[in-house]
Formats: structure tokens, sequence, C-alpha cells
């Protein structure tokens, strides 16, 4: 067998695998955050996501959930053990999914902060430590950690307005080091800086890119509503808001292209419209073919047993979908096969690249190609990881590749596979 049709046969058997993981879209269920009586009563001051629920979300297509749950229940005392009783209503409500085959993330609702004596402390203060968030990561994810059915874990919600002396990325750190302490399988979902703006990624969260995570599976989380100050109050009309068609392409964009330069996973944990206008439905169903076609999922917001007349729930009315829910349920899972390798172009006559040193660390050396050239660097999924001009033979800053198998391609079609240690 010739090296191009031995290089082929991998690509096809990996591009196979890839192909038969679809990633789900799904909705936020909401409830077992509600209320700021902490740590509350059961069914009075909070609730569960119901098994009716479930399966009305199951009927529509929607595989995936976000639970929002609240530090202060989970862990009634900084340091102390997880609360059994919170705990049972968390496996309850994972068996009741499981049992459906929906897959749930576990989004710590704290917005970085926790309700201690009254008042809430922002992690770095001297009554909210960064280990104290670490600790009870570290033994949540220990508890939960035979859960089939968990999708990731959401480690924060919306961090903002933070200490200087306790950035989000120091925080994120520890946690992520407490998890894999525990549990070295399950995926890891980092929100960003800035209440997860997506709009505002590259100027609060760009240094999220530099986290480490042994396991190598982090998720990037961001939040995009479509409101004239992004804060999904929609306090105004479609027109008094500033609204257009394409507004969530707009806001999302620099979040996909900070992904795609980065050769990193993204998830949008939040969006959602009133149900006021049929334009914002335009906007949504826009926005979500932007997510699909970048294969980027995402969970709307939101569902869930308490929402009364909030104007962004799509929870049944009298038996009746609420008009967003005509969107929703038209993006079950992401294209997956972003930017990828042209197949038909890998064939027998194709000629090698002469690419070194081959493994590389931070930069290539390429024969025979021009000043300027484009060069594509693809990862073993058939994803384009990166597209760069030749500065003479060299291609340099591909030092935040992580280790592994890659494939580079020059603008004539040859192509080489490539090993980044």
């Amino acid at each position: 067998m010739k090296k191009q049709s031995f290089l082929l046969v991998i690509l096809t058997v990996m591009m196979s695998g890839i192909l038969s993981s679809q990633v789900p879209f799904g909705v936020n269920l909401a409830g077992a955050e509600f209320g700021t009586n902490m740590p509350g009563t059961y069914n009075i001051d909070y609730t569960y996501p119901t098994s009716s629920e479930l399966d009305y979300y199951k009927s529509k297509g929607l595989d995936l959930v976000r639970l929002p749950i609240r530090w202060e229940r989970i862990q009634e005392s900084l340091n102390g053990n997880i609360n059994s009783a919170e705990l049972l209503r968390l496996n309850s409500f994972l068996q009741s999914a499981e049992d459906r085959n929906i897959d749930v993330i576990i989004d710590l609702h704290n917005y970085c902060r926790y309700k201690l004596n009254g008042v809430y402390e922002i992690i770095g203060s001297p009554n909210l430590s960064i280990s104290d968030i670490k600790d009870l990561w570290t033994k949540l994810s220990y508890e939960l950690k035979d859960s089939p059915n968990i999708w990731g874990y959401g480690i924060m919600n919306e961090p903002h307005d933070l200490l200087p002396s306790a950035p989000w990325f120091n925080i994120a750190q520890e946690i992520i080091y407490g998890i894999r302490s525990s549990d070295i399988d399950t995926r890891i979902i980092v929100g960003g800086d800035s209440w997860s703006s997506a709009e505002r990624w590259l100027q609060y969260s760009d240094n999220l890119k530099i986290l480490v995570d042994p396991s190598n599976k982090l998720i990037y989380e961001a939040h995009v509503y479509f409101d004239n100050d992004a804060s999904g109050s929609y306090n105004q009309s479609y027109d008094g808001e500033g609204a257009y068609p394409n507004i969530g392409i707009d806001r999302v964009t620099p979040f996909v292209n900070w992904l795609e330069d980065n050769n990193l996973t993204g998830f949008i944990g939040e969006y959602g419209i009133p149900a006021d206008d049929d334009r914002w439905l335009i906007v949504l169903d826009n926005f979500l073919s932007h997510l699909e076609q970048n294969c980027i999922n995402g969970t709307y917001w939101a569902g869930g047993p308490w929402w009364g007349n909030y104007k962004l729930s799509i929870e049944p009315y009298n038996g009746n979908d609420k008009p967003q829910m005509s969107i929703v349920e038209k993006y079950l899972t992401t294209n997956v096969n972003c930017s990828t390798i042209i197949y038909n172009d890998l064939n027998e006559s194709t000629t090698e690249l002469i690419v070194y040193p081959n493994p590389f660390s931070n930069h290539l050396f390429i024969n025979d190609i021009k000043d300027g050239e484009l060069i594509e660097i693809y990862d073993i999924s058939g994803r384009c990881y990166k597209s760069k001009r030749s500065k003479g033979t060299m291609i340099d800053g591909l030092g935040l590749l992580m280790p592994g198998i890659y494939i580079v391609r020059s603008q004539e079609g040859l192509i080489k596979k490539i090993v980044k240690y």
C-alpha cells in the first residue's frame, strides 16, 4: 500500500468515528437554583425539574439538559460534606434523565459567590477562598463521577466583577485540578469571565486558552442574548432593543473565531428570546443555524416548572408549545464536519510534502513552498485548526497546539502527517 493510500485509510476511519457521535443541543431546566433564601427549603424556596418535563423535552428531540444548582445547597458549610439530602435529589434527577437517554450538565449557578451569613461573598475575599470552591468541586465530582449521563461539569455560571487578587483564570485552574483529583473522565466546562459574554470574550477570557487539564477534556462556555445590553432582560420592543436578523451571529463571532484560532471546543450555555414579536424567531433561527454550521452546541434558556409568565420560558402552556419551540426543535445536533479536508483530494497520485522537524514543537519548515503561500493545519478529526501564510519556508505560531497527530496541507493540495510533542 502506498503511503498516501495508508493516510487516506487512517483519516477515513477516524472521521467515521467522529461522524457517528452527534453533539446534542438542549435546554436549561431551571428551579434548583431558585430563591434568595439559602440554603432554603425544598419545594418552597426551590425545586427540581419533573419527570414530565423530561418527557416533554425528550419528545421534542432534546437530549441534553443543563441543570443549574446552588453551592450553598449542595454544600451547606464551606469545606463541609456534600449535603446528603440535596445529593439524593440531584441523583434522582440524573437517574430520571438517564432512564430517558438524556445527558445532563451540572451547572454551578453561583457567579463566583457564596451567600454566607446573609452576605454574598466573592471568591478571593477574606471569607471565601479559592481553596473553598476547589474543595466543593473535588468532593462533588467524587460523588458524581460514576454517573453515566453527566455530559460535563459546568464549574461556574457567569463569573463577573471579580477581585484582582483572585482572577477567574486562577479560580478555574484550581477547580480543574480539584476535579481531576477525583474524576479523570468527565468533561469540564469553563465559562468565560464578564458574565461569560461571547461578544467580550477576547477582552476578558482570552487567557483561558492556556488552562491546563491533565485529561485534555475542556469545553469553553459562552452566553449570548440579543437585547440591547445582552443581559437577557428584553425590557423594550424588538426595535427598541436595536435588534436585527443577524445580531446573534455578530455577537457570537468573536467566540467562534477564538475557538477556531486556538483549536478549542465551545458550547453556548444560555441564549433565549421573548415571544412577543416574530422577528425574534428569525434572530434565534439564524443564530442556531450559525452554531450548527460551526459545530457548536448549546442549551436554550430556559425551561423549568416555576417560571410562570417569564418571557423567555419555553415550558408549554395549557398543553401548547411556546412559539420559541418551533425554532428550538429544528436544531437537535450540530454539524460534525467543520472546515474539513476534502478527502477526494487524498488520492494515490498526490505527492507528499517534505516537512521538518517532525515531530515538532512550535514551528515547521516545508520544502518547495513559496513565501506567503497559504498552509492549512488539520487535526485528526479533519477539522481545520489554522490557516497561515508561510514566512519563506517556515510556518510558526504552532506552540499552542495540543500534543498529537495533525495533517498539514499546502495551497497546491499536497499533504503530510505531522506530530506535535
